[in-house]
């Protein structure tokens, strides 16, 4: 199994919940990242006035965030709270779920059931699914018979 595709759902999480849209960045899915960034940022500017975030008018510095911080509404504390734990809920899942369709396309689990395969058959052991219908087509027009060279096209 090559691990080429394989993402760290937790990984996704925790970058994530260190900034929302950040653990959508690690999985490459850039419109979701965006959006989750402009999400972020329409919700503190709609919901965070400006005395709020007067401290940090004169630099970016550490008492200037702990006090804009200290200074912010409930309302817009629990709305970014809520958009942090979706975020984080969503690139798990995304990762989670590209990790199953790199799975099931490098043939390593089935599509039908999600079991591993044994690599020498082409059905499933353990639902009995025939592999052979999940191909691309591009993977069955590959697939040609071998002939001993005894044809009419051949002669």
């Amino acid at each position: 199994m090559t691990q080429t595709g394989r993402k760290r759902p937790w990984l996704a999480a925790v970058l994530a919940f260190l900034y929302p849209g950040l653990g959508h960045v690690y999985l490459r899915e850039w419109l979701r990242a965006i959006l989750w960034f402009g999400l972020v940022v329409s919700t503190t500017t709609l919901l965070v006035g400006e005395s709020t975030t007067a401290p940090l008018s004169d630099g970016f510095s550490l008492e200037g965030v702990l006090a804009v911080s200290q200074n912010m509404p409930i309302e817009a504390t629990a709305a970014l709270l809520a958009i942090t734990a979706l975020s984080m809920a969503d690139a798990y899942w995304m990762a989670t779920r590209g990790n199953t369709v790199t799975e099931v396309v490098e043939g390593i689990k089935c599509p039908n059931c999600g079991k591993e395969l044994d690599e020498d058959i082409d059905f499933c052991h353990w639902c009995t699914a025939e592999l052979d219908q999940y191909q691309t087509p591009s993977e069955q027009e590959g697939e040609r018979p071998e002939t001993d060279g005894d044809d009419a096209t051949s002669r």
